[in-house]
């Protein structure tokens, strides 16, 4: 199993800036990508970015040219800076990684794995 450990949520000003970071842990597993996935009160869970294990990004519009993802595949850790932040960006933010892991019969099978949720608020 890889498990996602989320870290750097919280309380920031409208305009301010927070850095979200992620660290995939198991054994035996390659990362094929990372993402930001939000679900803001009484909403339903969204994407805010992803990417790939060779850089390739992808944003919701809503977060273009306010957010950054990067990936360390060395590290197997993800990061999303944002900017700018909006009333609107208040939700839990959820880390989610995708790839490959040795499973119980020594093959290599998909997994797709969620961290906890930090909360990330911004006040007005």
């Amino acid at each position: 199993q890889v498990q996602l450990v989320e870290s750097g949520g919280g309380l920031v000003q409208q305009g301010g800036s927070l850095r979200l970071s992620c660290a995939a842990s198991g054994t035996d597993f390659r990362l094929s990508a990372m993402g930001w996935y939000r679900q803001p009160p009484r909403k339903e869970r969204e994407l805010v970015a992803t990417i790939t294990s060779n850089g390739v990004t992808n944003y919701a519009d809503s977060v273009k040219g306010r957010f950054t993802i990067s990936i360390d595949i060395d590290k197997n850790t993800a990061d999303l800076q944002m900017n700018s932040l909006e009333s609107e960006d208040t939700a839990v933010y959820y880390c989610n990684a995708g790839g490959r892991a040795r499973d119980e019969y020594g093959g290599l099978a998909r997994f797709s794995s969620w961290g906890q949720g930090t909360q990330v608020t911004v006040s007005s």
